[in-house]
C-alpha cells in the first residue's frame, strides 16, 4: 500500500545536501600539480647594478645563477662562493641536467677580468652555453 504524505507531515531533507570530500580532494589534487610543476628560479642571493645592453636576448629555460659584485665576490644561492667554487657549483648542477645554461649576473662595476674568470670556470665545469645578465 502506498503511503501520502500530507502537507502536514514532514519531509525527510537529509538526502538533498551536497557531499563537499570530492570537491575537497580535487582542489587539494590541483594545489599538489600547481606545487610540483612550479618552475623555481634560483637567485643569485646578492643586489647587483646590471649593466644595459641593446641587443640582449631572453633565456627561456632554468639556468644556472651567478652573481659577480662590484667588490669582487661572487655568489651561488645566496652564498659567497668565490671564483674557485665556480666549477665545483656549476659541475654539481650540470650532473642533474648537462643542457642548463649558465648565466652571470655582473655588477657594471664588477671588473671584467673577473667576470671572464667566472666565464672561464664555468667553461672548464663542462657549460655548453654560458651567458651574461643585461638589464632591460
Amino acid at each position: 500500500m502506498r503511503r501520502r504524505l500530507g502537507l502536514s507531515q514532514e519531509t525527510d531533507n537529509s538526502g538533498n545536501e551536497i557531499n563537499m570530500s570530492p570537491l575537497i580532494d580535487i582542489v587539494f589534487i590541483l594545489l599538489i600539480f600547481f606545487v610540483v610543476t612550479t618552475v623555481f628560479v634560483d637567485d643569485p642571493g646578492v643586489e647587483i647594478n646590471k649593466p644595459r645592453a641593446t641587443s640582449a636576448n631572453e633565456v627561456e629555460k632554468n639556468s644556472i645563477l651567478l652573481g659577480v659584485t662590484s667588490n669582487g665576490e661572487v655568489y651561488y644561492g645566496g652564498k659567497n662562493i668565490g671564483v674557485d667554487g665556480v666549477r665545483t657549483v656549476v659541475s654539481v648542477m650540470l650532473s642533474n641536467d648537462p643542457d642548463l645554461p649558465v648565466v652571470i649576473q655582473g655588477d657594471e662595476s664588477a671588473t671584467h677580468g673577473l667576470i671572464m674568470k667566472v666565464t672561464d670556470a664555468a667553461q672548464m665545469a663542462g657549460a655548453k652555453s654560458v651567458y651574461s645578465a643585461t638589464a632591460k
